[in-house]
């Protein structure tokens, strides 16, 4: 059984908000999956969290998901940070990051003062936009601006242009995210569009690298988020019995929760497993019986009991 997203889900999205939010995990976020050399200038004391959302009118159910400020050298740098928790590419993706952008920049001119403004030196803070995407589907959206300027290519430098970082969850792998062993390739291995038999065994790897790396603080929003996307995931597949399980060991600690979980499905697994060999065969006792097989060689040939198969016999009558 997969899982797929049709929609952008709202605790999924504020899970992912409260996980980045927490500067040490953007910082470890920044790390493990920039390859860029300002990476390493960057510092957690340094960043700011900006508590702002910019809602536009043409794009009034999308809005700046993760905004943080930094300075590096004397330079203002904002990072941008677009959360596409939804299985459909959103082709208008540059235009978005463009709009959200100018916002931005309209918001810094507003309130700068008019004499700073027009000095010399004066200039706008640089914007790094990011894109992360946890979608099933590959990610076929326009990368850079320019692509959806009509006529773009024929003006090369004389047209606005800028290509966003993206981060696309479902296409990281596996060996990669455990490589780089922080919160964040921990929420993307549980994140991917995996089957329950495999989240397990991610499960137990994922305890032993957050025992190893995380903070008390990372693990309480760690925590958080686990459980709520659990809790989607099992509703959206009307599970109920994991829905339970989730219940009975969701107020257990960062890494005793993980491996708890971990344990809890793959008991239930088993059940389940036991559970569909025997209606399996109860199927085969059935079609043995109506082709008038005596029960002596319905026993032999199952394995059920005698009793269950003269039940199964009297529900055929």
């Amino acid at each position: 059984m997969k899982y797929m997203n049709n929609s952008i889900n709202n605790e999924h999205d504020l899970g992912y908000k409260s996980i980045l939010s927490n500067k040490k995990n953007f910082v470890e976020f920044l790390r493990g999956f920039v390859n860029k050399q300002w990476v390493d200038l960057i510092k957690e004391e340094d960043l700011i969290l900006i508590d702002k959302e910019f809602i536009l009118e043409d794009f009034k159910e999308e809005e700046a998901d993760i905004i943080y400020k930094v300075n590096l050298d004397g330079n203002e740098i904002i990072f941008y940070v677009l959360l596409e928790l939804q299985s459909k590419v959103d082709f208008r993706m540059p235009i978005r990051l463009f709009m959200y952008m100018a916002e931005i920049w309209r918001d810094e001119l507003k309130n700068t003062d008019e004499k700073i403004k027009k000095r010399k030196d004066y200039k706008l803070p640089a914007i790094v936009p990011m894109v992360l995407y946890n979608g099933k589907n590959n990610w076929t959206a326009a990368r850079s601006f320019k692509e959806k300027i009509s006529g773009g290519e024929l003006f090369g430098d004389n047209i606005v242009d800028f290509k966003y970082l993206l981060f696309d969850v479902n296409r990281m792998e596996k060996d990669k995210l455990l490589e780089i062993a922080n919160i964040i390739s921990a929420v993307f291995l549980i994140d991917q569009h995996i089957e329950y038999e495999e989240i397990v065994t991610r499960l137990e790897l994922i305890g032993r690298i957050i025992r190893k790396n995380a903070t008390k603080e990372q693990l309480q929003v760690f925590r958080n988020w686990i459980v709520n996307i659990f809790k989607d995931r099992f509703r959206k597949n009307k599970d109920s019995n994991m829905a339970r399980l989730l219940m009975e060991i969701s107020e257990k600690e960062g890494e005793d929760m993980v491996s708890n979980l971990g344990r809890k499905i793959e008991e239930e697994l088993k059940i389940r497993e036991e559970k569909g060999r025997e209606e399996g065969l109860e199927k085969t006792a059935q079609r043995l019986l109506l082709m008038g097989m005596d029960i002596r060689f319905v026993v032999e040939a199952t394995g059920l009991d005698k009793d269950k198969i003269e039940k199964i016999k009297e529900r055929l009558n």
